[in-house]
């Protein structure tokens, strides 16, 4: 078993990093003071990630992304992780891979442009009324012959104000339950599709979160994706890659983040005259952030590698098993660096207290912890202890 990262895999690496620190970290400060982040800026940002090919490289070569394998893409979710949200999507796409099973066409008119950095896409799947629970909507697409009337609302849809289309989940069946949920690709700019407030969060301050309305919006098989029926099980199964980086390793890169910054700020802090860093309560918050971010690490390798070879089954479980340790870790490590900085980490000028708030999120979206556990019970059930258990 080897750990090591090829030549190639570890320029990659810092090459990202690099770019982080110089490019988009400078600008985090200016989105907390205004809220957003600058059209111009915007540009710049995806221009500059595009030439250096950083955008759309969870996408296959075929598609024109950069057809880095799940642990390449691991590897670099993780470099993404050290900014913010809004500037990890401005800089590096957003390209859900459930646009993959889509049809030649669809392919044509909404993945391709979003490899290319024309068009933005969004899910809009949770409501008001079911949130963790995918299948508990009421959003429903009624059909007529091969068409279908939609009507709904969904709220929390992550960058809806900037996307121009949505994925969107609805009843098309209620009484052929659990394949009663579709998936339908839907232009912002269609007939009866309403944006509504944007919900501010505590945290990932920039990114937009906006209630969406669908009222007797007209759709044609051409809006369908992956098949009538199919939408819980591609949420399901396709999303599955994106949670692992998007919650999973961008938590980790958080997460070291805001160890580096205690481990900095215990040198150079004293009290009593020494540096706290001597103090061995401040040890040990130090010692068990760093123990806890390499375990996460190791479980997050494990379930790229499941996704790798095809151990779909497998993988499943283990990406729920970093969803919840990956973000509880980060909830940790959060809460024990504003300890370490005391009243300067609680202070709003900190960039500390913005991880911190950023930080909650992580147990939450793309699955609460609570829900997630319930799918690793599953699993044990489902796949047996060989997800856990290297003798099974």
């Amino acid at each position: 078993m080897d750990f090591a990262l090829t030549s190639e895999q570890q320029t990659l690496v810092q090459t990202v990093r690099k770019f982080v620190y110089r490019e988009l970290v400078p600008l985090e400060d200016e989105i907390e003071r205004t809220g957003q982040l600058a059209p111009e800026l915007a540009r710049s940002v995806f221009e500059k990630s595009t030439r250096l090919g950083f955008y759309a490289t969870n996408v296959p070569e075929e598609y024109g992304g950069g057809g880095l394998s799940a642990l390449e893409t691991m590897l670099l979710e993780e470099q993404f992780g050290h900014t913010k949200d809004i500037l990890i999507r401005r800089a590096f796409g957003n390209v859900y891979e459930v646009l993959f099973v889509g049809t030649d066409e669809q392919k044509q008119r909404w993945l391709l442009p979003c490899v290319q950095g024309e068009r933005t896409c969004s899910i809009a799947i949770t409501e008001p009324g079911a949130g963790s629970d995918a299948a508990g909507i009421s959003t429903r697409a009624t059909p007529t012959g091969q068409r279908w009337t939609l009507n709904g609302h969904k709220h929390f849809v992550s960058d809806g104000m900037f996307s121009d289309f949505f994925i969107v989940s609805a009843v098309t069946d209620p009484a052929a339950r659990p394949r009663h949920i579709s998936l339908f690709l839907v232009d912002k700019n269609t007939p009866g599709v309403t944006i509504g407030k944007d919900q501010k969060m505590m945290g990932l301050t920039g990114t937009s979160h906006v209630e969406i309305f669908f009222d007797d919006v007209a759709l044609g098989p051409e809006n369908l994706l992956g098949g009538e029926g199919n939408g819980l099980r591609l949420v399901l199964t396709t999303l599955g890659r994106v949670r692992l980086g998007q919650v999973g390793a961008r938590a980790l890169g958080k997460a070291c983040r805001l160890l580096t910054l205690a481990v900095e700020y215990s040198a150079q802090r004293e009290q009593f005259g020494r540096p706290i860093g001597d103090f061995q309560m401040i040890q040990a918050m130090l010692a068990d952030s760093a123990i806890e971010i390499q375990r996460s690490r190791l479980l997050l390798w494990r379930a790229a590698w499941a996704l790798d070879v095809g151990d779909d089954k497998a993988a499943r479980t283990l990406i729920s098993m970093v969803k919840v340790d990956a973000a509880e870790t980060l909830g940790r490590v959060a809460d024990r660096t504003v300890q370490i900085f005391g009243g300067s980490g609680y202070a709003k000028e900190s960039v500390v207290e913005r991880l911190y708030r950023d930080a909650r999120i992580f147990r939450i979206f793309d699955g609460t912890s609570e829900i997630h556990r319930t799918v690793v019970a599953g699993g044990l059930r489902r796949v047996g202890p060989q997800v856990y258990d290297v003798g099974a």
